[in-house]
């Protein structure tokens, strides 16, 4: 009977190994296909566009590029995007964020693709790559009516409103000195700053300088456009891929006459 009872404690023994083995994966130890579990939400998150959705980051204060009607987002940029979403046969996405955050998610995964009326710059291409330019910009100056700055040349010295991380904001303070910069989030609180006397001028893309001066009284546009670019696709430098096909559907979307019809609808001739 003890001879049995020893046999049958070494038997559970053995048992209770091979099932604890099993609990702690060493069944599967060397399957190099398992991902470790990321538990830091901080982490690099994989790119979007693999589970057949292209998402799309945005700062939806630049109109007509991508603004927000009610709860929707549209605009220029935003149609072009569910455009190519529709080429490459993905459901769109847009998330609306800070300006100067778009590009780091774009690296990061968070969103595959940065739109919003973003010029091709030399420091940005240290960051991400960018698609063949799809639309032209043009920047200028907003002043209010009666204002002592009739051209370019008179913004020497003066305070200078600007979005932060923008064309416009490095053209000015490359040209007028950091010390002459005044940086808000968005265009509409730059324009705000100048009504209230906080800065003498703002620098920002003409067609929401437009848009901000037919809703304002007692502002202007200057005659004299500050500098002209190109507007571009921001994709992260690994998704070489995702670059390729998106410059494809440019090009289809350009040769049909689609993105004319689009920059048309919201900018009449």
């Amino acid at each position: 009977m003890k001879k049995f009872v020893k046999i049958l404690a070494v038997v559970m023994a053995v048992v209770l190994s091979a099932t604890l083995l099993y609990a702690c994966g060493g069944k599967d130890s060397g399957d190099s296909t398992t991902a470790p579990a990321q538990s830091d939400a901080s982490q690099t998150e994989a790119p979007a566009a693999t589970n057949g959705k292209l998402i799309m980051a945005t700062n939806a204060t630049f109109p007509p590029y991508e603004y927000y009607e009610g709860d929707k987002i549209v605009g220029i940029d935003a149609e072009i995007g569910a455009l190519i979403a529709e080429k490459l046969g993905m459901e769109f996405e847009i998330k609306d964020m800070d300006f100067n955050g778009i590009l780091g998610a774009v690296q990061n995964g968070i969103a595959d693709i940065g739109m919003a009326g973003m010029t091709v710059k030399p420091d940005r291409l240290e960051q991400v790559n960018f698609s063949t330019s799809y639309a032209k910009g043009v920047q200028v100056v907003i002043v209010k009516e009666g204002s002592d700055i009739a051209s370019i040349d008179d913004l020497a010295g003066k305070k200078i409103g600007v979005q932060e991380a923008t064309t416009g904001d490095a053209y000015a303070t490359e040209d007028f000195g950091e010390e002459n910069v005044k940086r808000y989030t968005n265009g509409a609180a730059a324009v705000a700053a100048l009504q209230n006397g906080a800065v003498d001028a703002v620098i920002i893309d003409n067609e929401p300088a437009k848009a901000f001066v037919a809703e304002n009284e007692g502002l202007t546009i200057l005659e004299t456009a500050y500098a002209d670019e190109d507007y571009a696709i921001a994709v992260a430098k690994e998704n070489t891929e995702l670059l390729e096909k998106i410059n494809a559907a440019l090009a289809e979307l350009t040769a049909d006459g689609s993105i004319k019809a689009i920059v048309d609808k919201y900018i009449p001739a």
